[in-house]
């Protein structure tokens, strides 16, 4: 017979037994993208970009519009860089645009602003001024 006792220290306490699996190998990453969005004619997948690490350059090319644009790369250069790249000098452009037609807004409205002149009292000299200070024997 067998008493409780004998029982407790026959018995043996030990750790779960670990799983044998195989180590992992590296992750596979996705590669980047190679083609992209045009940003003038916004066809999906119409953007290439070649990169010429030898030389330093990368060229950038819309099969739709036509669209082309170069900038230096190095080594560490990838597809995407020329594409972020050419999206900020487009987006340099633009900025650059609009200021000088802030600026020309500017000028044509000093430019154009109306006189306001008032017509001599006894006529004479100031008949032939109109509304809008526009001289009738200028044309």
């Amino acid at each position: 017979m067998r008493t409780a006792t004998s029982d407790l220290t026959n018995f043996s306490q030990g750790k779960r037994k670990k799983s044998s699996s195989k180590p992992q190998g590296p992750k596979k990453r996705e590669p980047l993208a190679t083609t992209f969005t045009c940003l003038f004619c916004n066809h999906e997948k119409a953007i290439q970009v070649k990169l010429d690490k030898k030389a330093g350059v990368g060229n950038l090319h819309c099969k739709v519009c036509g669209q082309r644009f170069q900038t230096g790369i190095n080594y560490l250069s990838a597809a995407v860089d020329v594409y972020s790249d050419w999206i900020d000098a487009c987006e340099n452009v633009a900025q650059e645009a609009a200021a000088e037609e802030a600026a020309d807004k500017n000028f044509s409205d000093y430019a154009t602003a109306k006189v306001s002149r008032k017509p001599a009292a006894g006529g004479g000299a100031g008949d032939d001024v109109e509304e809008d200070g526009v001289y009738d024997d200028d044309y």
